[in-house]
């Protein structure tokens, strides 16, 4: 399994002056561009680290899954949340050849931590013999930094902060999130069963 972005999260979705502010940056932070970069990319890796550990998009942007193989007959998890729209369902055979199916043979089946492709009726296609299914999909809570629910939000300006403010320590060999932030993900997360199967 493969999940890629195909849209980035816009600049203009990121909070970076409430990370200034949180920063106590002040005034001389808005006229200088190198500043706001280190913040924006601070905010970046933030959030990359949150979706990571929630399996959740927080800014709504294009993904494509790609599988090898179905975990059910007749639906598929889904491996990101909230997933808003399904997109392009495609089968591709080992040699290349793609064959979009149409999208009335799907739906989506919305939940908060496992979406799933189902089929409307029957089993999900077959997948060529050393092939693969290419899926396309909308997911995020929404476009605006304030569509995030509260939580995330803080965990992510908590996070960028930590990022920013230890932007020049050598680090000291300890992995995993402050406490703070783990205790603000936690109810976000999702525990998977079975490898993430269908179910």
């Amino acid at each position: 399994m493969v999940l890629e972005e195909t849209g980035a999260v816009p600049g203009s979705a990121l909070p970076v002056t409430a990370l200034a502010d949180h920063l106590r940056l002040g005034t001389a932070f808005q006229g200088d561009p190198l500043q706001a970069g280190l913040v924006e990319s601070h905010l970046r890796a933030a959030v990359a680290v949150i979706e990571g550990r929630t399996a959740k998009a927080l800014i709504a942007r294009g993904f494509r899954l790609v599988l090898s193989c179905w975990r059910g007959d007749g639906a598929q998890a889904l491996p990101i949340a909230p997933v808003v729209a399904l997109g392009e369902v495609a089968l591709v055979d080992a040699g290349g050849a793609r064959v979009v199916l149409e999208a009335a043979r799907f739906r989506l089946e919305r939940d908060a931590l496992r979406p799933r492709l189902v089929a409307v009726s029957g089993a999900l296609p077959a997948i060529p013999l050393g092939g693969r299914v290419e899926i396309a999909l909308t997911a995020g809570f929404g476009t605006e930094w304030a569509d995030v629910p509260p939580d995330l939000r803080q965990a992510v300006i908590l996070l960028a902060a930590q990022f920013y403010e230890s932007r020049h320590d050598a680090g000291d060999g300890v992995a995993g999130l402050p406490g703070a932030v783990q205790a603000l993900i936690e109810r976000w997360r999702t525990v998977r069963i079975l490898g993430g199967g269908a179910g």
